[in-house]
């Protein structure tokens, strides 16, 4: 048995090796004959010892169908990127890097393939998981789909951990070899790949030909310090990769992408992405709430057809804003079934000469809702589009700020009521799980609920008048309910749905006032001196404050008052730290509790302001940075002796 397992060993690996080869490198040594003899031999000693080893190639075939997916959260979070349209705004954005750094930064340009996000995690060389982007932050567990994918490794020579991101895609050779014999033609690669990782069938995604193409470290035990070194790793590993030019000249950046045809290439792209190659140049720059600064989407001319303006309808959000939709006759576009589409405010409706019965050019890059982009052709029998005088949901008369419209009917109106409760609950604001668009409408309709407040009043009773609301729901609802009265300022700063205020900009406001008083008290003039709040958001903050003050005095009663606490004494009290590298005796998070419950700040860059830089083995980038700066750099041993001193 013994001898049968080491020849199955020498197998796989011989077969892993040929298949890099063939589906990675382009450069088959064998014929399709012997390989399929050699696999032959690989599945007959499986059978016989019972025994299928981790990384074999037989596992790629696919199973019985799986009958859910289960959620996988990434080590790392996956962010999307910000994008532009024009190379004028690739300037601006190069010049903005350029101010940030003091630089000329080196920036790297790679295909934007135009597929699904697969992140795969690798532990001791072996292929453990394989998800979905999701949010970012969470997303799908497709480990069996990735798995049949031929140009994914199953081991890699690698023994850390490591978390790395690519894109799925379906080539088009492969999408145009499966539609001749298809019953039901696939409409596009990108679709043809969406819908192979998410078919619960593993069979039916290994029959989509699937490719991976990487371009990303989203995690390893010791970060590499630039992006041309993370696709060094990944080749050396075994991935497949794409093209990487690199630069510190947008001018030959954009040159670069001038030179891509599309009609060339066996893949769909719909733009080029553009990063900066450094990654402690990259702390530097930083991120936004949803994107890294430091990198952009250069984005292709987006596909376009025409259709015929039925309607229009007006939504009221959270914050009483209308938002004008546009109903059209269906069209296919990018693969989709396009019947709705955005019109931004009432000044967009008239910029572009819309008209009910006009028919109009619409645009869908990525976009959940496509784009009204204007009019290709004026009807006889076209309609102006009447501005609305009074909410669409209550009735109420609107009010004008520049180009938009709202209903100020904060307490009466049921739309905005309802988007209210659900922003509440929601996972980045007070975490109350359970209440969706439909449970909000119920908690008005039936149980009477006007205010997020009255939440924290309901019994079980009530609520076993909601639908879905059984014992364990109730009794969920309830605890997280109860729960949500500890919710932290920037969250209860982003529950309060302030116009304009969103996530990053609720964090900055709870750092700088420290509790929900000082924040009402502040003036414009105090607001607009916190970095990234301009005059409009002070504006409507300001207004907020002025006209819901009752609210917030109704949460405090409530017991929602968090303070954001910055410690002001303590051993460490004043310093700022950054963790760089591998620590022996604390992970760390571990240490960063320690520092911060010392007084200390934990930075995630290396920066002027930093005072301490604590470097582990294999400590990279960051610690380059820390020398150049002429920062305090201490080992593990130093640091325990700081907090034992």
């Amino acid at each position: 048995m013994n001898s049968d397992i080491k020849l199955m060993e020498e197998l796989v690996e011989r077969l892993n090796d040929l298949a890099y080869r063939y589906y990675v490198l382009d450069e088959p040594i064998v014929s399709d004959k012997e390989y399929d003899e050699l696999y032959d031999r690989l599945r007959a000693l499986e059978d016989k010892t019972g025994t299928v080893l981790g990384n074999s190639p037989t596992k790629r075939v696919g199973g019985e169908p799986l009958k859910s997916f289960e959620p996988h959260t990434h080590i790392n979070r996956l962010y999307s990127l910000d994008k532009c349209n024009s190379f004028d705004e690739l300037r601006s954005w190069f010049e903005k890097l350029k101010s940030a750094c003091g630089m000329n930064p080196k920036c790297t340009l790679e295909y934007k393939l135009d597929g699904l996000t697969i992140c795969l995690t690798y532990r001791d060389g072996q292929l453990v998981s394989g998800a979905t982007r999701g949010n970012g932050e969470v997303g799908e567990n497709v480990t069996e789909q990735v798995k049949t994918i031929k140009s994914v490794p199953l081991s890699i020579p690698f023994k850390g951990t490591v978390e790395v991101q690519g894109e799925g895609i379906m080539r088009i050779s492969a999408l145009n070899a499966y539609n001749a014999t298809a019953a039901v033609p696939l409409k596009n690669p990108r679709n043809a790949v969406a819908g192979a990782i998410r078919n619960l069938d593993v069979k039916e995604t290994a029959k989509r030909n699937l490719d991976v193409v990487f371009y990303n470290v989203n995690f390893m035990d010791n970060p590499l310090g630039s992006q041309v070194k993370q696709i060094e790793f990944l080749t050396e590993n075994r991935f497949k990769t794409g093209m990487c030019f690199v630069s510190d000249d947008i001018e030959a950046i954009i040159a670069k992408i001038e030179e891509v045809d599309r009609s060339k290439l066996d893949f769909a792209i719909d733009g080029m992405v553009i990063k900066v190659d450094d990654m402690s140049v990259r702390d530097t720059i930083g991120y936004t709430d949803k994107f890294p600064k430091w990198a952009i989407a250069y984005k292709f001319e987006a596909e376009e057809t025409t259709t015929v303006l039925r309607d229009v309808i007006w939504q009221v959000g959270r914050t009483g804003k209308l938002t004008p939709l546009a109903v059209l006759d269906p069209v296919e576009l990018c693969g989709a079934t396009v019947q709705r589409a955005t019109l931004n405010n009432y000044g967009d409706i008239l910029r572009k000469s819309v008209k009910i019965g006009s028919r109009v050019f619409i645009r869908r890059s990525n976009d959940v809702i496509p784009e009204i982009l204007g009019v290709a052709e004026h009807g006889e029998n076209d309609v102006e589009v009447i501005k609305p005088t009074a909410c669409p949901c209550c009735g109420h008369g609107l009010t004008e700020e520049g180009a938009h419209l709202f209903c100020p009917n904060f307490d009466g109106c049921r739309a905005q009521i309802v988007a209210r409760i659900v922003q509440f609950c929601s996972k980045d604001c007070m975490d109350i799980e359970g209440v969706s668009i439909k449970t909000a409408e119920q908690l008005y309709d039936i149980l009477g609920v006007r205010s997020p407040t009255e939440l924290y009043e309901l019994t079980a009773e009530q609520l076993s008048r909601i639908d879905g609301f059984k014992d364990k729901k109730i009794s969920n609802f309830i605890a997280a309910v109860k729960a949500s009265v500890n919710a932290d300022l920037p969250h209860f700063i982003s529950a309060l749905c302030i116009e304009n205020v969103g996530k990053v900009t609720a964090r900055a406001l709870a750092e700088h006032f420290g509790s929900i008083d000082a924040l009402a008290a502040a003036n414009a003039e105090e607001l607009t001196a916190i970095q990234d709040v301009g005059e409009i958001v002070a504006q409507s903050i300001v207004e907020y404050f002025s006209l819901h003050g009752e609210l917030v005095q109704k949460y405090k009663s409530l017991g929602i008052n968090p303070v954001y606490a910055k410690k002001s004494d303590g051993k460490f009290a004043g310093l700022k730290f950054v963790l760089t590298g591998t620590l022996q005796e604390y992970t760390r998070g571990d240490a960063a509790k320690l520092i911060e419950q010392n007084g200390g700040v934990v930075q995630s860059s290396v920066s002027k302001l930093t005072d301490i830089v604590i470097a582990g083995e294999s400590a990279g980038s960051k610690l380059e940075k820390a020398r150049a700066l002429g920062k305090k750099i201490i080992d593990e041993s130093q640091f325990k002796a700081m907090l034992n001193s």
